[in-house]
């Protein structure tokens, strides 16, 4: 043992473990899932050689890559059959994520989304060229793939990201006010002021998990999210009520209901108007809620 009582395989995973699990959500879009790469990544170094290990920050990322990229594959089946739409599990973040705006840039829920749109290849390249800046050669080595070929998946998944990422992103600032309307809008139950938020082709998405009800396809358009939000709020029974929060590095809101919390609303704001309202009630993607969650991309 060294000093302060840990050996150096230990202490080379302390120091980078936020690192680690900031790449495995970013890969994955899930916290439960980003805590198993983990301790698999664990499984996995203790087993090194630290003798032949130059750099241990780089290995501990490729280790956990390749990890992610493993139960990204096995998942994306299981999401096939999610009930329902399939959400980003939502991270209660603390301020410095907030201060750090690409990586809170990174990690919102419409760059999460737009994520899950790539295959898992493409994510785990995207992830570790565009968000944590990785050199070609390392990630080859992480995805099992030469450094041309991992040129031309970047080169791709660049270009399919960059159509559908917002055209330029909300300040904190605009998304604490955008959010303030919906709430006050919500809470009166004043239609009109619900509209004048939104924009006209908004979109909300929910999930629920087959456990709370959500909207099983995406919802379209400000008129029909008013109808059926105002709809559904009216048969509740319990009191509703809607606190700001941190999440994913943006301002959101947290729902309880009856004094319990049922929900997690994280949107997209262009032009001081909602464009993306994600709902995010399964109970399962709620336990990472309580305390902010610290992240780094360093």
């Amino acid at each position: 043992m060294t000093e302060h009582g840990t050996d150096p395989a230990t202490r080379a995973f302390v120091d980078h473990r936020n690192l680690l699990f900031t790449v495995a959500y970013e890969i994955l879009g899930s916290a439960a899932d980003a805590e198993d790469v983990l301790q698999e990544t664990w499984l996995r170094w203790v087993r090194v050689d630290l003798g032949q290990v130059g750099d241990r920050r780089a290995y501990l990322v490729r280790i956990t890559t390749r990890q992610a990229l493993n139960r990204l594959r096995a998942v994306k089946r299981r999401r096939e059959a999610y009930v329902g739409q399939w959400l980003p599990e939502p991270l209660a973040t603390a301020p410095a994520v907030a201060e750090d705006v690409e990586l809170a840039e990174s990690m919102s829920m419409a760059m999460m989304l737009v994520l899950e749109s790539l295959s898992p290849t493409e994510r785990a390249v995207f992830v570790l060229r565009e968000v944590f800046e990785v050199e070609y050669a390392e990630i080859a080595e992480a995805v099992g793939k030469s450094p041309d070929a991992v040129r031309q998946i970047a080169h791709r998944a660049r270009r399919h990201v960059g159509a559908r990422r917002p055209r330029r992103t909300a300040s904190a600032r605009e998304t604490r006010a955008a959010l303030e309307s919906f709430r006050r809008a919500v809470e009166t139950g004043n239609p009109q002021d619900l509209l004048d938020v939104l924009a006209p082709d908004v979109v909300l998405l929910s999930d629920g998990g087959g456990v709370k009800r959500a909207a099983l396809r995406p919802v379209v358009g400000a008129e029909k999210i008013v109808r059926y939000w105002l709809g559904g709020s009216a048969k509740v029974e319990e009191t509703i009520a809607w606190e700001p929060t941190e999440v994913n590095g943006s301002p959101a809101l947290a729902v309880y209901l009856g004094g319990a919390l049922d929900g997690v609303m994280a949107v997209r704001v262009e032009d001081a108007r909602i464009t993306g309202l994600y709902f995010v009630r399964n109970p399962e993607k709620l336990t990472h809620l309580v305390s902010g969650t610290p992240l780094t991309l360093r």
